[in-house]
């Protein structure tokens, strides 16, 4: 190792979580260190925001910001105030030594006395190439109806909705408020949610359920105009117009490089003290989504991000180490 610097904090993620965490450790003079990560697939530093075009419920911007603004908005104002950035991607964390190492693909392994994990959770999606196109451009295709669906573009349009749990559900019902029709799209012939969410699906007369499908394709050049779907049990393939798909078959917490040494819950979230960001490794903390699998929204994740930071801020203090 040929930097032995031992740094105060080091923030893994470069989402609202990340970036709140680092304003507020910046301004406590705790020089703060961001490894804000690379490229990988459809994820972006700056997390699942990039991949939303207009944002109109995040307190501070009346005419609504984009997400790769806001990030890029949190970063600056992070910078400002001392942060390093460093742009890398954290393959290990060995929570088991004092400093703290973690290892990143490219750069040096990097110490440190305390560790907020910011990492995020990714949208599961589909997999096709068109899905995914027009998810990065705000053509129309989304995997967080709360997040976007209250925006113009899918206003008295036809929306679906893939999936067939609790969360799948939930972005139907919100969205009836917004579309002229919501179809439910799903590839069995009954739902995994609680029957309680079921049954307001089933029962609410601007959601129509089409039972044994899959979206095969995604057609649309700027914008959605509609999906192929693909029958299930016979193999038939039909054209349904949508003015907007939201994709909600579930997210997996970015968490992979923590190994055993974290405790996570039975999804596979970072596990935190109630009402606290710490974990089950003292000195180590983690906040936004990978903590969260309910919420998923950028001002929870930026107030969770605000306490790992003070946490950190307080622990240090504690141990005589700021």
């Amino acid at each position: 190792m040929t930097d032995t610097r031992i740094e105060n904090i080091v923030i893994i993620g470069s989402g609202p979580a990340a970036w709140t965490a680092a304003v507020y450790a910046a301004r406590a003079n705790l020089h703060p260190v961001v490894v804000e990560g690379l490229p990988i697939g459809t994820e972006l530093p700056g997390g699942q925001l990039m991949l939303t075009t207009e944002i109109e419920n995040f307190p501070g911007f009346p005419e609504a910001i984009t997400g790769p603004e806001l990030m890029e908005r949190m970063k600056t104002q992070a910078v400002r105030y001392g942060t390093r950035v460093v742009s890398d991607l954290v393959t290990g964390l060995d929570a088991t030594t004092r400093p703290f190492v973690l290892s990143t693909k490219y750069g040096e392994p990097i110490t440190a006395h305390t560790v907020v994990i910011a990492t995020g959770a990714a949208a599961k999606w589909i997999g096709l190439p068109n899905e995914l196109r027009l998810a990065q451009t705000g053509g129309g295709v989304s995997a967080c109806a709360v997040c976007d669906g209250a925006i113009p573009f899918y206003r008295n349009k036809v929306l679906g909705v893939v999936g067939g749990g609790d969360t799948a559900m939930e972005e139907a019902m919100y969205l009836t408020k917004f579309g002229s029709e919501v179809l439910l799209i799903h590839r069995r012939d009954s739902f995994r949610a609680s029957k309680v969410m079921a049954n307001r699906v089933l029962t609410h007369p601007k959601i129509r359920v089409l039972w044994n499908a899959r979206v095969s394709q995604v057609f649309g050049d700027q914008e959605i105009t509609g999906v192929e779907l693909t029958d299930t049990i016979t193999g038939e393939t039909r054209v349904q117009e949508l003015g907007g798909l939201f994709v909600a078959i579930g997210h997996a917490p970015n968490t992979g490089f923590l190994g055993a040494q974290i405790d996570l819950t039975e999804h596979g979230y970072v596990k935190v003290a109630s009402w606290r960001t710490a974990t089950n490794v003292d000195g180590i903390f983690a906040a936004g989504d990978v903590i969260d699998d309910y919420y998923r929204q950028a001002i929870t994740s930026a107030g969770t991000g605000c306490m790992a930071a003070l946490e950190a801020e307080r622990w240090l203090t504690h141990h005589g180490l700021s």
